[in-house]
């Protein structure tokens, strides 16, 4: 059978083969750098608004400062200054125990009720459409605009929270929950956690929905039924949902800034119980409140380096062993 031979034609820059069935076009010349410069926008603004912020802090860090005016090389001496001297000290830790607070409340009961309706919904459950809208209207709202409303809500004098204990005769539960440093850092974490519920309910859902359906013929098949199908079935091959979540949450709960701010301002009001890491920054290296006075500078850039390297090298130990968990299928 004869086969007709190639076609070469030069056209403005392109070079197209034709056989008989097939044409293949390749990029030529000017053409084949011109695809390369497409993702230059993204990077120039990844560059000016990620890296450029990230290596300034770095050196920052590393200099003595007069108020923005910079001084002499320091070296670790800001460091040293963050986690030795007071009350420095005594504020990032402070600040670092409510982070862990914030990331340990949030993974029991913001990603421990996603799941659960993600596992109803999952199941195909009367009105699990509806539901999915519903659970996940709150996160369409600014996170400013959350922590004002819930600020009314939970106001001591006619927020609808302790009217509503009034109503139905439990006038002692009544307190003022954000002035209370027993309650305060709870109820935003509570807030925060309801926020997020319907973001981390699509997310389990998503990865429910991945799983072949064969797979749990099959183990129903071989008598898996209940929690047991549950545990030893659904759960491993979840896991990509799961560590994706987990991570995300960590990072969240330790960049938690937004709903802190809005909720009770930059002073950790009442008596630092409401503090986070970013929180600290904010007022360490932005406010005349934060106490460093010329340092503020150095200590601030000091303080978002040490977050960085917690965030960036727990997300990154925590992806490689939750990873090494999933199963494939």
């Amino acid at each position: 059978m004869n086969r007709s031979p190639p076609v070469r034609e030069s056209q403005k820059g392109v070079e197209i083969i034709g056989t008989r069935n097939r044409h293949t076009i390749r990029p030529k010349g000017r053409a084949r750098w011109l695809i390369h410069l497409f993702p230059l926008p993204a990077l120039i603004v990844y560059t000016l608004f990620v890296l450029y912020p990230i290596l300034s802090a770095f050196l920052y860090s590393l200099y003595d400062w007069q108020g923005i005016k910079r001084g002499v090389f320091v070296g670790l001496k800001n460091f040293v200054t963050l986690f030795t001297v007071e009350p420095f000290n005594e504020m990032f830790w402070n600040a670092f125990g409510h982070n862990v607070s914030y990331f340990v409340i949030e993974m029991i009961v913001q990603n421990g009720i996603a799941f659960g309706l993600a596992f109803f919904i999952y199941r195909k459950i009367r009105g699990s459409a509806f539901l999915k809208i519903a659970y996940f209207m709150p996160r369409l709202l600014s996170v400013i605009v959350i922590g004002f409303l819930w600020k009314l809500v939970l106001n001591p004098n006619y927020g609808a929270l302790n009217t509503l204990l009034a109503e139905v005769g439990l006038q002692e539960w009544a307190r003022p929950w954000l002035g209370d440093p027993d309650t305060a850092l709870i109820a935003i974490i509570l807030i925060n956690c309801w926020f997020g519920i319907g973001f981390a309910m699509l997310i389990f859902l998503a990865g429910l929905q991945a799983i072949p359906e064969e797979l749990i013929e099959a183990a129903r098949l071989d008598g898996a039924r209940g929690l047991r199908l549950l545990w030893k079935i659904i759960l491993p091959l979840c896991m990509p949902a799961i560590t994706i979540m987990t991570i995300f949450t960590f990072i969240q709960a330790f960049e938690a800034f937004e709903l802190v701010y809005a909720m009770q301002g930059s002073m950790g009001e009442p008596f630092r119980s409401t503090d986070t890491l970013a929180v600290y920054f904010y007022r360490m290296a932005f406010s005349s409140a934060g106490g460093a006075g010329d340092l503020a500078v150095g200590l601030g850039s000091a303080l978002a380096v040490v977050l960085f390297f917690i965030v960036a090298s727990v997300s990154a130990v925590s992806l490689y062993l939750m990873r090494k968990r999933e199963v494939q299928h």
